[in-house]
Protein backbone atom coordinates (compact mmCIF):
# COMPACT_ATOMS: atom_id res chain seq x y z
CA UNK A 1 0.00 0.00 0.00
CA UNK A 2 3.03 2.30 -0.08
CA UNK A 3 3.67 4.54 -3.10
CA UNK A 4 6.03 3.53 -5.90
CA UNK A 5 7.37 5.60 -8.75
CA UNK A 6 9.94 5.79 -11.48
CA UNK A 7 11.85 8.41 -13.40
CA UNK A 8 12.92 7.64 -16.92
CA UNK A 9 14.87 9.74 -19.35
CA UNK A 10 13.51 8.67 -22.75
CA UNK A 11 16.01 6.34 -24.30
CA UNK A 12 16.27 3.69 -26.99
CA UNK A 13 18.09 1.58 -24.37
CA UNK A 14 16.51 -0.29 -21.49
CA UNK A 15 19.77 -0.97 -19.63
CA UNK A 16 23.19 0.57 -19.09
CA UNK A 17 24.82 -2.37 -20.86
CA UNK A 18 22.70 -1.85 -23.99
CA UNK A 19 23.72 1.82 -24.13
CA UNK A 20 27.38 0.98 -23.57
CA UNK A 21 27.35 -1.73 -26.27
CA UNK A 22 25.78 0.70 -28.77
CA UNK A 23 28.33 3.41 -27.92
CA UNK A 24 31.17 0.93 -28.52
CA UNK A 25 29.97 0.62 -32.12
CA UNK A 26 30.75 4.31 -32.71
CA UNK A 27 34.23 4.23 -34.22
CA UNK A 28 36.16 7.50 -34.57
CA UNK A 29 37.06 8.43 -38.17
CA UNK A 30 34.80 5.63 -39.50
CA UNK A 31 31.28 6.20 -38.17
CA UNK A 32 29.28 8.82 -40.08
CA UNK A 33 26.90 11.21 -38.37
CA UNK A 34 24.10 9.72 -40.51
CA UNK A 35 24.79 6.31 -38.89
CA UNK A 36 24.42 7.56 -35.31
CA UNK A 37 20.61 7.43 -35.41
CA UNK A 38 20.69 3.72 -36.23
CA UNK A 39 22.91 3.15 -33.18
CA UNK A 40 20.47 4.98 -30.89
CA UNK A 41 22.32 8.30 -30.78
CA UNK A 42 20.29 10.72 -32.90
CA UNK A 43 21.77 14.25 -32.69
CA UNK A 44 18.90 15.76 -34.71
CA UNK A 45 15.67 14.28 -33.34
CA UNK A 46 16.90 12.42 -30.27
CA UNK A 47 15.76 13.37 -26.79
CA UNK A 48 18.10 14.43 -24.00
CA UNK A 49 20.82 15.53 -26.42
CA UNK A 50 22.87 18.61 -25.61
CA UNK A 51 24.78 20.45 -28.34
CA UNK A 52 28.02 21.63 -26.76
CA UNK A 53 29.43 24.93 -28.09
CA UNK A 54 32.97 24.96 -29.48
CA UNK A 55 34.62 26.86 -26.58
CA UNK A 56 33.20 24.36 -24.10
CA UNK A 57 34.38 21.44 -26.28
CA UNK A 58 37.94 22.77 -26.01
CA UNK A 59 37.57 23.31 -22.26
CA UNK A 60 36.40 19.70 -21.84
CA UNK A 61 38.74 17.92 -24.22
CA UNK A 62 41.92 19.99 -23.96
CA UNK A 63 41.69 21.74 -20.58
CA UNK A 64 45.44 22.34 -20.13
CA UNK A 65 47.14 24.66 -22.59
CA UNK A 66 50.53 23.26 -21.63
CA UNK A 67 49.78 19.91 -23.28
CA UNK A 68 51.24 19.88 -26.80
CA UNK A 69 48.73 19.37 -29.61
CA UNK A 70 50.63 16.25 -30.71
CA UNK A 71 49.93 14.62 -27.32
CA UNK A 72 46.14 14.88 -27.67
CA UNK A 73 43.87 12.21 -29.11
CA UNK A 74 43.83 12.43 -32.95
CA UNK A 75 40.09 13.17 -32.93
CA UNK A 76 40.52 16.00 -30.46
CA UNK A 77 43.36 17.43 -32.57
CA UNK A 78 41.18 17.35 -35.68
CA UNK A 79 38.36 19.05 -33.76
CA UNK A 80 40.68 21.84 -32.60
CA UNK A 81 41.90 22.33 -36.16
CA UNK A 82 38.32 22.38 -37.50
CA UNK A 83 37.38 25.02 -34.91
CA UNK A 84 33.73 26.05 -35.28
CA UNK A 85 33.07 23.29 -37.83
CA UNK A 86 33.53 20.86 -34.94
CA UNK A 87 30.44 19.93 -32.94
CA UNK A 88 29.98 17.84 -29.85
CA UNK A 89 26.83 16.16 -28.59
CA UNK A 90 26.20 14.88 -25.08
CA UNK A 91 23.63 12.09 -24.91
CA UNK A 92 22.13 11.40 -21.48
CA UNK A 93 20.01 8.33 -20.71
CA UNK A 94 18.79 7.24 -17.29
CA UNK A 95 16.29 5.11 -15.40
CA UNK A 96 15.41 5.34 -11.71
CA UNK A 97 12.85 3.29 -9.79
CA UNK A 98 11.67 4.46 -6.37
CA UNK A 99 9.84 2.27 -3.87
CA UNK A 100 8.76 3.16 -0.34
CA UNK A 101 9.61 0.54 2.27
CA UNK A 102 8.56 -0.03 5.85
CA UNK A 103 5.29 0.12 7.72
CA UNK A 104 2.22 1.74 6.26
CA UNK A 105 1.06 3.83 9.26
CA UNK A 106 4.36 5.63 10.04
CA UNK A 107 4.71 6.38 6.32
CA UNK A 108 1.07 7.49 5.97
CA UNK A 109 1.35 9.88 8.91
CA UNK A 110 4.72 11.18 7.66
CA UNK A 111 6.58 10.01 10.78
CA UNK A 112 9.11 7.74 9.09
CA UNK A 113 9.65 7.31 5.35
CA UNK A 114 12.19 5.02 3.74
CA UNK A 115 12.60 5.11 -0.03
CA UNK A 116 14.71 2.61 -1.96
CA UNK A 117 16.11 3.97 -5.22
CA UNK A 118 17.58 1.72 -7.91
CA UNK A 119 18.54 2.46 -11.48
CA UNK A 120 21.30 3.50 -13.86
CA UNK A 121 22.53 6.46 -15.90
CA UNK A 122 24.67 6.74 -19.02
CA UNK A 123 26.33 9.66 -20.82
CA UNK A 124 28.04 9.61 -24.19
CA UNK A 125 30.07 12.45 -25.65
CA UNK A 126 30.31 12.32 -29.44
CA UNK A 127 32.49 14.86 -31.30
CA UNK A 128 31.89 15.29 -35.04
CA UNK A 129 33.14 17.35 -37.96
CA UNK A 130 32.42 17.19 -41.69
CA UNK A 131 29.85 14.43 -41.17
CA UNK A 132 32.27 12.04 -39.43
CA UNK A 133 32.71 11.11 -35.78
CA UNK A 134 36.13 12.25 -34.55
CA UNK A 135 35.96 11.19 -30.90
CA UNK A 136 33.63 9.48 -28.47
CA UNK A 137 33.76 8.92 -24.76
CA UNK A 138 31.31 7.40 -22.30
CA UNK A 139 30.59 7.72 -18.60
CA UNK A 140 27.91 6.52 -16.28
CA UNK A 141 26.82 4.34 -13.43
CA UNK A 142 25.70 0.82 -14.31
CA UNK A 143 23.84 0.32 -11.04
CA UNK A 144 22.49 2.94 -8.68
CA UNK A 145 21.34 1.61 -5.33
CA UNK A 146 20.62 3.99 -2.47
CA UNK A 147 18.18 4.45 0.40
CA UNK A 148 16.69 7.77 1.52
CA UNK A 149 15.41 7.97 5.07
CA UNK A 150 13.34 10.76 6.57
CA UNK A 151 12.13 10.96 10.16
CA UNK A 152 9.62 13.56 11.33
CA UNK A 153 8.97 13.22 15.09
CA UNK A 154 5.89 15.47 14.81
CA UNK A 155 4.50 13.43 11.93
CA UNK A 156 1.82 15.35 10.02
CA UNK A 157 2.40 18.43 12.21
CA UNK A 158 6.09 18.73 11.27
CA UNK A 159 5.49 21.12 8.37
CA UNK A 160 3.18 23.31 10.45
CA UNK A 161 5.94 23.63 13.07
CA UNK A 162 8.52 24.52 10.44
CA UNK A 163 6.19 27.13 8.90
CA UNK A 164 5.40 28.67 12.29
CA UNK A 165 9.11 28.78 13.19
CA UNK A 166 10.06 30.61 9.99
CA UNK A 167 7.16 33.05 10.45
CA UNK A 168 8.39 33.88 13.97
CA UNK A 169 11.96 34.39 12.78
CA UNK A 170 10.92 36.70 9.93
Amino acid sequence: MLPRGSTSTPSPFSTFDEAEDAAEKIVPFKTLVSELKGLGFDPEAGTNVTLIPYPEIIARLAPYQGVPLAELDPGIRRCIQAQRACRAYRFHFAREDRAREGSFWPDFFNVRRVTSIKGWWFDALVVVSDGTVLFRNVAGQARTDRVEKQTNPLGPFQRAGESAGSALIN
